[in-house]
């Protein structure tokens, strides 16, 4: 039987599934980024509101999922477990407040996604913002960044800088003294910033595309 609260449990695990916020899954399904969230789901009186099935259309269009597979929210036992991991908005991220000195997630604000277990590793999201990413990540992508990870050369990266800047490049070459950075985006040149300009970079584990 389809219920009110099936309908939007299956939703809440197709977003799940595929690595975004409720949020996320409907501006990548290009709808109103409220029009499926949690506060939209009952009036202000009281009264269910259900999801069209525009909004149904569009979200399994975007996913490739079939309906059987957007009801069945059923897992696997072989399938990772999943845990739920703090999400930001990348533009955001240089407020003060949401990280510790060490970037670990810290404070309030943040809203939630599903990652599989990372062992015990600290791990937090960033929901892209802009085109400065392109061509590797959209707008709308989920970048998943270990709080814990060493970078190496060639990784790519989340780094913030002490003046509040947020940017998210390759690491080049780190030295005792300097870090050089080069872009995803080929019209913006590579930066070199020095050691002590840098309040913490991470590296960049998984993205959504």
């Amino acid at each position: 039987m389809i219920t009110h609260s099936s309908v939007w449990q299956a939703i809440d695990a197709l977003a799940e599934r595929h690595g975004f916020s409720v949020s996320g899954l409907a501006r990548r399904a290009k709808l109103d980024p409220t029009t499926i969230n949690r506060s939209k789901r009952v009036s202000k009186t009281g009264r269910q509101r259900w999801p069209s099935t525009e909004i149904l259309s569009k979200i399994l269009d975007l996913t490739k999922e079939t309906p059987e597979e957007f009801f069945n929210q059923g897992r696997n036992s072989d399938q990772p477990r999943s845990i739920r991991v703090p999400l930001l908005g990348l533009a955001q991220a240089g407020a003060g407040g949401f990280f510790d000195e060490e970037g670990h997630p810290a404070g309030r604000g943040w809203e939630e996604v599903a990652f599989p277990d990372a062992g015990g590793e600290r791990t937090y999201a960033l929901e892209v913002s802009g085109e400065s990413m392109m061509p590797l990540y959209r707008h709308g992508d989920i970048i998943i960044v270990s709080a814990t990870d060493r970078p190496r050369r060639g990784d790519k990266v989340v780094v913030r800088t002490v003046d509040d800047e947020v940017m998210a490049k390759v690491l080049y070459r780190q030295t005792a003294n300097t870090i050089e950075l080069h872009s995803l985006h080929r019209d913006h040149p590579p930066r070199i910033l020095p050691e002590s300009k840098v309040a913490w970079m991470a590296r960049i584990k998984w993205a959504s595309q």
